[in-house]
């Protein structure tokens, strides 16, 4: 936990913890309880929602939405690269900044400039290619600087959508809610990826009001529902989270 000096109280509190979690003998029987629908809830959402506001289609597919977008083959390849070392780099900002500033801040803060960025991406893929290649030379640029921003966001969304799993359930049921949490992860992962180019091909444009709307969902969820870990123990969670959870 952040900030405290003595850990040994910590450490005694947590080991005690760990003990009477290694009792519960079908932690994933232990899922299907009442009290466990919650966290779990909270957990497969966020998994939904890193994959359908967009996150890993742009990384997956950069190349070929540049090259709709109307650039060359050797520049979208630069640009994927350049959208890469932003991935790299700005995940440091999301390590930093998911402890000193909270979770639920730092998903509200992505939320709103994901929606921003997303009228920025739609612009180059309207009309013909002509017209794309045009808006690239006129000012393109701006669509690009929109993918910037976002692959920035996205560390931030990832970031905190795998951590808040590993904080929100009790330790009885921690390591099976995590597990369902990553296991929903990948499969989502997997929809979106084989989903995204007939998407992109049928709704072109318009595929970013989709992600738009995912967006918008995420926000009104984490504003609403998403409880705040920051600086909770891991044996307090459900004394300091769950029952004083307003919904």
């Amino acid at each position: 936990m952040v900030g405290v000096d003595d850990v040994e109280a910590e450490y005694q509190e947590i080991q005690h913890a760990c003990d009477v979690a290694k009792q519960v003998k079908h932690p994933f029987i232990r899922l299907l309880t009442r009290s466990s629908v919650p966290p779990l809830t909270i957990a497969v959402l966020l998994q939904v929602f890193q994959q359908f506001t967009g996150i890993n289609a742009i990384m997956f597919y950069a190349p070929v939405l540049f090259q709709t977008m109307g650039f060359e083959s050797s520049a979208s390849l630069l640009s994927t690269v350049i959208t890469g070392t932003v991935n790299v780099l700005s995940t440091f900002v999301a390590v930093f900044g998911v402890d000193k500033f909270g979770r639920r801040k730092l998903l509200l803060q992505a939320c709103v400039q994901m929606f921003i960025a997303q009228k920025q991406q739609r612009d180059p893929f309207g009309g013909t290619k002509d017209d794309r290649i045009s808006k690239q030379k006129s000012g393109g640029g701006r669509g690009v600087s929109s993918v910037h921003v976002r692959d920035v966001l996205r560390v931030v969304v990832g970031a905190v959508g795998l951590a808040d799993p590993s904080e929100t359930f009790p330790l009885e049921t921690r390591t099976a809610g995590f597990a369902f949490a990553v296991s929903s992860n990948m499969l989502f992962t997997f929809l979106i990826a084989q989903a995204f180019l007939s998407m992109l091909c049928h709704m072109r444009a318009s595929i970013f009001f989709f992600f738009s709307a995912w967006i918008l969902i995420m926000g009104i969820f984490v504003y609403f529902l998403l409880p705040e870990t920051k600086g909770v123990p891991i044996d307090s969670i459900t004394e300091r989270v769950w029952k004083q959870h307003p919904v």
